[in-house]
């Protein structure tokens, strides 16, 4: 058996990766493909397979599912190409007679009405078309995307959104890549589909609440109309149009489209989720040791987003 990890050069990449060998899977078994193959060097010195591929170059997308059992299809991170990236694997997954294909898709796919689901929801008609057996994972937000902005959030103490008082169900990129990897190990797994997210949904309020608590000085959160969300995030550099989407995702969460309540992701990784509130303490804490003998650890631009 074969199993070919798409993007593995990628955060979620290397982490599902990292997961499937920890859980047994046999290195020589394992192919990590991506564009910068350098970067899987450490992978290659384990025993895994690797090999470059780019979503745009048919031939080498080929060439990296040759002789592939299982194809983890990590979705491109070019909005607006994406649809027709994951076409070119979709295909080459076909000709190969791959067993199954895992799709990373995103929370709600079928009933979410935000911008950002448009090519994942595009997605999952054409492996519907397919006939390949697949799986889709249908993955909520990254705690990440919150804690990683956590210099910017101190240095300005607090952040701003459209979120309102929706909830979101947000877990660990660890815990998804593990998910991912219990299910690329399983048996019987053609035609699921995992709705994950979180155990424990909160509110960007709460969110500012626990960073305040954590780095002990008051954050507040700042809900804002979309169109002005988005003009702020363009002012700090955010192409427009992607600053657009970035609000419109904010505008999801106050309708709920995020929220997950499953609780499939903490049984497939069979541990409870990683917790907002222990997310922003160990982010916070690092912040804190990473920081310079006289200097605050908040000195990161703000405006990265």
């Amino acid at each position: 058996m074969s199993i070919v990890v798409t993007g593995a050069t990628g955060h979620l990449g290397r982490l599902v990766l990292e997961s499937l060998l920890r859980r047994g899977a046999p290195a020589g078994e394992l192919v990590a493909v991506g564009r910068a193959v350098d970067k899987l060097d450490d992978f290659a010195g384990r025993g895994v397979q690797v090999r470059a591929m780019d979503y745009d170059d048919a031939g080498s997308v080929a060439a990296a599912l040759k002789g592939a059992s299982k194809v983890l299809l990590i979705s491109g991170s070019a909005v607006g190409q994406r649809l027709e990236q994951h076409r070119t694997v979709i295909d080459a997954a076909r000709a190969e007679g791959v067993e199954l294909l895992a799709y990373t898709s995103i929370a709600n796919a079928d009933s979410t009405g935000m911008k950002l689901a448009a090519e994942h929801q595009a997605t999952e008609k054409l492996l519907a078309e397919s006939g390949l057996p697949h799986v889709l994972l249908r993955n909520g937000w990254y705690l990440e995307n919150y804690t990683e902005q956590l210099p910017g959030t101190l240095a300005q103490g607090g952040f701003a959104g459209s979120a309102g008082d929706g909830k979101v169900s947000a877990a660990a990129r660890a815990d998804y890549a593990d998910a991912a990897a219990a299910v690329l190990l399983a048996d019987d797994q053609a035609g699921k589909v995992y709705e994950l997210g979180g155990d424990q949904a909160f509110t960007m309020a709460e969110l500012a609440a626990e960073i305040s608590a954590a780095a002990g000085q008051p954050v507040a959160y700042q809900d804002l109309p979309a169109a002005d969300y988005a003009a702020m995030l363009a002012g700090f550099g955010v192409p427009a149009d992607f600053a657009g989407i970035l609000a419109d995702s904010d505008v999801g969460i106050a309708r709920g489209d995020l929220l997950v309540t499953s609780g499939q992701l903490a049984s497939l990784i069979g541990r409870p989720a990683t917790t907002m509130p222990d997310a922003v303490r160990s982010a916070v804490a690092a912040l804190k040791d990473a920081a310079p003998e006289h200097g605050t650890g908040n000195e990161a631009d703000p405006a990265a987003k």
